[in-house]
């Protein structure tokens, strides 16, 4: 049998399989292999989220309070295609996709809405959002400011990780120097402003989602985490300045052993990186700290109660693998939009994991398992290999734009897709034990309504606003995207005037032009 990164997997192992000493090292330790915290989760369970957002923002507004009175600890905020691409929702290129695949936020007004009676210094917020991230956390801002909540008081991730656009998912907007340049702005802005936020999250989520093993998936991630530690330092900031403020994001799938493996090696290989290739000395610089998502593309929309025995796995193998923040996918979402009752139940999975199943009793409870050290060694040479070779073109960018990444995650999806096709590979339900027949399902729908919903508020928003003063302030926003002075200041001044999200920007992709990506034949 072979690992889904490629390399075989023994029936058997033992201790000639792993070094001597492995399992010895105690938790909170360089270099964090067990687990970045001395205590884990024996003090307190990982944060709970769960990932939600659709149609409008009052819609997505009452989902949370539903999440948080079911004790989500912290909301995950999905926002629509055009928000994620920076464009408006009255636009023609947003026609036919707002609300859909997320909730539309257009301008502080939306924002405002989405967060009514959250207080903003009592939970912890992550939002799935990259090319316009700085946008969005700043909106985010200006509501805790309208609720006297200091920017020193939030909690919280922006995704903010562009390079994986270019690799995997293709929400990017600018290409990628200036793109860099404004996740820098960011690392700045945010030691000033917001010193608790999490300013990145590195994401190998998505290139899992697009077909990348496991070993591709921190390979890769970590590749571009070194590309925005660089980035960072040619911009003048001093690593230990803003590193302890990086995250990371994974994908946690069904083969059990090989995701605690890969999870295990990641928080092993980022320490060696950051002392050996960085210098830094703060500790926590060095500690890779990561949410996880169970594994989307895994589910069926063949028997979908299966995939609840699935989400179950996935949610054990982060847990197992020391995730600090999770969110468990309900068993719909290969149908439609999560429902509430799903979305509950998906809780639900956490909270069992957490409170009945005795995980949280001790510390990385896999150490010294002589197959998941050896799977541990195994990944993290199979990651490193690849980094290596990301690095022969001298950088993660150069790599991208050789397209190296996207071809590497590319041959692996189709590998794994032959072997289902052949059965190698087995998904119950679709290759194997399947059923006669499905039972009916209600899916969740998005009321088509919303669109011109939205668009109406932008036209009473542009109607009530001070027109002249937000034209003034997107010009003072030009000036410093054109310079080398930090924009976010000036976008904050300019979203605070109630210019909406597209317009801001618009205003960049004016100076620093948009991506257009090399076909490769």
């Amino acid at each position: 049998m072979n690992a889904e990164s490629g390399f075989p997997i023994k029936p058997v192992y033992g201790p000639a399989d792993v070094p001597e000493g492995t399992g010895a090292e105690e938790p909170g330790e360089y270099p964090y292999t067990r687990g970045v915290y001395p205590t884990m989760y024996t003090k307190r369970p990982w944060t709970m989220r769960q990932y939600a957002g659709f149609g409008t923002a009052a819609e997505s507004n009452a989902r949370y309070h539903q999440l948080l009175a079911a004790g989500t600890m912290g909301l995950s905020v999905a926002f629509d295609l055009p928000t994620q691409m920076g464009y408006d929702s009255d636009e023609q290129i947003a026609h036919g996709e707002v609300g859909k695949v997320g909730v539309a936020i257009d301008s502080i007004d939306d924002m405002r809405l989405l967060f009514k009676d959250i207080p903003l210094d009592r939970v912890s917020t992550s939002m799935t959002i990259n090319a316009p991230g700085s946008v969005l956390l700043l909106l985010y801002q200006l509501v805790a400011e309208e609720q006297g909540v200091p920017g020193s008081a939030l909690q919280g991730t922006i995704q903010n990780d562009i390079l994986k656009e270019y690799i995997a998912r293709g929400t990017y907007i600018f290409p990628p120097k200036p793109s860099l340049r404004l996740v820098a702005d960011t690392f700045a802005y945010c030691r000033a402003e917001i010193p608790k936020w999490n300013t990145i999250s590195i994401s190998g989520y998505h290139m899992a989602e697009a077909g990348a093993s496991p070993a591709q998936e921190i390979a890769f991630t970590l590749a571009n985490g070194i590309e925005y530690v660089r980035a960072a330092i040619a911009a003048g900031l001093a690593v230990d300045d803003f590193a302890p403020r990086l995250s990371f994001f994974f994908v946690a799938r069904t083969t059990l052993l090989e995701e605690i493996a890969k999870f295990r090696a990641a928080r092993r290989m980022w320490a060696r990186i950051m002392r050996d290739e960085f210098g830094a000395q703060d500790p926590k610089s060095l500690m890779l700290r990561f949410h996880t998502q169970t594994a989307g593309v895994q589910l069926t929309a063949q028997q979908p109660e299966v995939n609840l025995i699935r989400v179950a796995i996935q949610a054990l193998g982060a847990i197992a693998g020391g995730t600090q923040s999770l969110h468990t996918n309900s068993y719909d979402e290969a149908l439609a939009l999560p429902t509430e009752k799903s979305a509950r139940l998906a809780l639900r999975t956490q909270q069992v994991l957490a409170y009945e199943s005795g995980l949280t009793g001790t510390v990385d409870p896999f150490a010294g398992s002589y197959a998941v050290e050896a799977l541990t060694d195994a990944v993290e040479r199979e990651a490193t290999a690849l980094i290596d070779r990301v690095f022969e073109y001298g950088s993660a960018v150069d790599a991208i734009e050789q397209g190296f990444q996207k071809g590497e995650i590319e041959a692996s999806a189709y590998r794994i897709a032959t072997e289902i096709d052949s059965g190698e590979r087995v998904v119950v339900g679709v290759n194997r034990f399947a059923a006669e027949s499905e039972e009916k399902y209600e899916p969740l729908r998005v009321d088509p309504a919303i669109e011109a919903a939205q668009v109406a508020r932008l036209a009473r928003l542009r109607a009530d606003r001070d027109g002249p003063a937000v034209q003034d302030a997107l010009k003072d926003l030009a000036k410093a995207a054109a310079g080398s002075v930090n924009v976010l200041p000036l976008m904050k001044e300019a979203l605070r005037l109630r210019a909406t999200v597209g317009e801001v920007c618009h205003t960049l992709r004016g100076v620093w032009g948009v991506h257009r990506p090399v076909e490769r034949f």
